[in-house]
């Protein structure tokens, strides 16, 4: 298993662990959940054309990107 330091903006990092506390999760367990979802997803819905080389476009400020 690897070992990874993340930085997160406060207001993700608040609501990231309520909805892990919410899911009866610790951060950890429910980040990695989250982030083995995203990767098994099929397709790319957020990119142009569902080509994966393009970049995804922006939301918002792009500090806290929200679904």
């Amino acid at each position: 298993m690897i070992k990874l330091n993340l930085r997160l903006p406060d207001d993700l990092y608040d609501a990231a662990k309520a909805l892990a506390a919410a899911d009866d999760r610790s951060l950890n367990s429910w980040l990695v959940a989250v982030v083995r979802r995203a990767v098994e997803a099929s397709g790319t819905p957020d990119r142009p054309g569902g080509d994966p080389a393009a970049p995804a476009p922006l939301r918002g400020s792009g500090h806290s990107p929200r679904p």
